[in-house]
């Protein structure tokens, strides 16, 4: 099939790489703009853009999809399919209608479980026992198309998001090879979701990794996991930004506001709404990561502090 690919992150580059590798026609590559990174702002490429350069594909880079360039642009290899693997935007009716076989989503999660930006760490939040991925016909709700095709996996007790978002795609680039020659000759059937079982997931926010120590321990580890690599789970002493890294949950002490420092060892144990938290990493905003020991020689965290 000659295909338009449309992605961004790393989720979106297995399903690339496994168009390519089952041979088909990747006549365009579409992506989201360059935007600066870091602190000193530098213009970088997402990296489906980077890989398709590689490759020497055709990209395409639009700031939007709504304006008649960008229309004549996607319209002008007369693609067969279009395949989105988290692309980052919502694509207009009339680019929908642009292929003869519709346009194919890969989606990190099984439909209708978990529609939305985030499938992925919300099933980390949720504490979900297993995730998967669904190859959906897109239309113009938001995930609500019917459903080629699904599979499933257990989420591993310690998984984070980045470990389980790279076992989806790669889960999903396979389902997705599996299924485009059914759709090329019209044996494959897309049903439709329940929608009375749907839910939905925000996109997530670098305010969103901050601690609130009224909620539970095992409610910050969820956090942790789902929030790891970014934004990360992180709290305040004082002024001073601190990332949360390797955390765990422990019983708690009767009696204990929420953020007070119980222990201040081999690991840090702060006080939570119900159970502790165990942190044995921290990284202070501009600083490398340390052991929870050498931060508290270092900055002389004791017992009885708070942290917000």
């Amino acid at each position: 099939m000659k295909a338009v690919f449309f992605g961004s992150p790393d989720f979106a580059l297995p399903s690339l790489e496994a168009l390519l590798s089952a041979g088909h026609e990747v006549a365009l590559v579409v992506s989201q703009p360059a935007r600066p990174v870091g602190r000193k702002a530098v213009p970088t490429d997402p990296p489906v853009a980077r890989a398709a350069r590689e490759r020497g594909l055709a990209l395409l880079q639009p700031a939007t999809l709504r304006d008649d360039a960008a229309l004549a642009a996607l319209a002008a290899p007369r693609a067969d399919v279009f395949v989105v693997a988290a692309y980052g935007k919502i694509l207009p009716q009339r680019v929908l209608d642009l292929p003869r076989h519709g346009c194919v989503n890969v989606h990190g999660s099984v439909l209708p479980r978990w529609r939305g930006a985030s499938p992925v760490q919300a099933a980390l939040l949720a504490g979900d026992a297993e995730s998967g991925v669904s190859i959906m016909r897109m239309e113009a709700g938001m995930d609500t198309g019917p459903l080629y095709a699904a599979a499933t996996t257990p989420i591993g007790e310690d998984e984070d998001a980045g470990a389980l978002s790279r076992r989806l795609a790669a889960l999903g680039a396979r389902l997705l090879v599996e299924t485009l020659p059914g759709i090329a000759s019209g044996a494959a059937a897309a049903v439709a979701q329940d929608d009375a079982r749907a839910t939905l997931c925000p996109k997530i926010r670098r305010e969103d990794g901050r601690v609130d120590w009224t909620r539970t321990a095992e409610e910050l580890v969820r956090r942790s996991r789902a929030f790891s690599p970014w934004p990360g789970l992180f709290c305040f002493r004082g002024a001073a930004r601190l990332k949360l890294g390797r955390v765990a949950s422990r019983p708690g002490v009767a009696g204990r506001e929420p953020g007070e420092v119980l222990e201040a060892g081999d690991v840090i144990v702060v006080a939570c709404g119900a159970g502790a938290l165990a942190i044995s990493e921290l990284q202070a905003e501009g600083r490398k990561a340390l052991p929870a020991a050498a931060f508290c020689r270092g900055e002389r965290l004791a017992p009885g502090e708070r942290l917000a």
